[in-house]
């Protein structure tokens, strides 16, 4: 008996970024204002980090909001529209529900239904995850056009008394569109993690935790009366359990010293992989996470002064997922030219997760 050959996709040969958009919160948190909450100064922030001001969105404003106002964005200036999307990638760490996905709201939203749509965690290299995945989806024929957003609510998970990371984060959201090229627009992705460095940056608590807390919390008040229960002051009580909320911290000088020390052998792989030099770059667009880290990656590159450096952290801050869409969105606002060249790109974070690839600027 003869089996019958199988239909396959027909394949793209080239890829490329077709169009992008940005959301930035309109709430400005200044250094000023951070210093309320932690014993620093501007001055100490600016020379640690580089950062001047941060945007947090107000309590109305999701991360799926976000999303989609970077999303309308992206398609318009790709000139596609949401109905012909294969496929919707959501990278984020902070929407605030386990399941179902933000990128299956934000593909309702759009009118991208039924496009495929799922979420991505990998922190601050999930753009770069997201585009590796657009990018083979496009290539393989399994979706014609691809968006892939990186959104982030962080103030939602910091504790803003805390100074390990807090003071460095902010809110946002990017956006792509990825769709098929005559010419190679998106080179081959430099990907991987380090799990052995898994606690260097993460949450305070586990949901089990919170459930846990809850439950004996419950108990202690079924059992113990109003005589118990009044025991603790409402302003006490509050304390307690803010103490059990899950927020985010890490270990500076490890994060540190891998992304200095590791990061920029990622970078130059991804450069060897896609067969350009660093001279051939119009532009770095690293993950914003700290000043220091990008200058310490610009000289391990010995990127020539031709090539432009997204410094978006200055006014952003670190947005996690969404920092190189949002770096990259503002590096072709005020510097047009860029647009058609060649960029480096990479995010690295909590997992620890890394992804770099080479693009042409849409």
């Amino acid at each position: 008996m003869s089996v019958p050959t199988l239909k396959q996709a027909p394949v793209n040969e080239h890829t490329r970024i077709l169009g992008i958009g940005a959301y930035r919160p309109d709430v400005i948190v200044t250094n000023e204002d951070v210093c309320q909450w932690i014993d620093s100064s501007d001055e100490w922030i600016r020379q640690r980090t580089g950062i001047v001001t941060r945007h947090r969105a107000s309590a109305d404003v999701s991360v799926i909001d976000m999303a989609e106002g970077a999303a309308r964005e992206a398609l318009a200036k790709a000139g596609i529209e949401a109905s012909e999307l294969g496929a919707v990638i959501v990278s984020t760490v902070t929407h605030p529900y386990a399941t179902p996905s933000a990128a299956a709201s934000l593909a309702d939203r759009l009118g991208a239904t039924p496009a495929p749509a799922f979420d991505i965690s990998a922190a601050c290299a999930g753009y770069c995850y997201g585009i590796a995945q657009g990018d083979s989806l496009v290539r393989s024929g399994a979706a014609k056009y691809v968006l892939v957003v990186g959104a982030e609510k962080l103030s939602d998970v910091i504790d803003n008394t805390e100074r390990t990371i807090s003071f460095l984060l902010g809110d946002g959201a990017g956006a792509v569109v990825i769709g098929p090229s005559e010419t190679p627009g998106i080179g081959p992705s430099v990907w991987g993690s380090d799990g052995s460095k898994w606690d260097a940056i993460g949450m305070t608590h586990s949901l089990l935790d919170v459930r846990e807390y809850s439950a004996t919390q419950s108990a202690l008040h079924a059992h113990s009366g109003a005589r118990q229960a009044s025991a603790l002051s409402s302003e006490e009580a509050a304390v307690t359990d803010a103490a059990i909320w899950p927020t985010l911290r890490q270990d500076g000088q490890t994060v540190f010293r891998w992304a200095v020390w590791e990061m920029a052998k990622v970078a130059q792989q991804a450069l060897d992989a896609a067969g350009v030099k660093a001279e051939d770059l119009v532009a770095f667009v690293p993950h914003q996470a700290n000043m220091r880290i990008i200058d310490e990656m610009v000289k391990k590159l010995q990127l020539p002064e031709t090539v432009t450096v997204a410094r978006d952290i200055a006014d952003a801050g670190n947005t996690s997922a969404a920092s190189i869409p949002l770096a990259t969105h503002r590096l072709l606002q005020e510097h047009p030219e860029l647009s058609g060249g060649l960029a480096l790109q990479i995010g690295f974070g909590a997992g620890l997760v890394f992804g770099a690839q080479v693009v042409v600027l849409p």
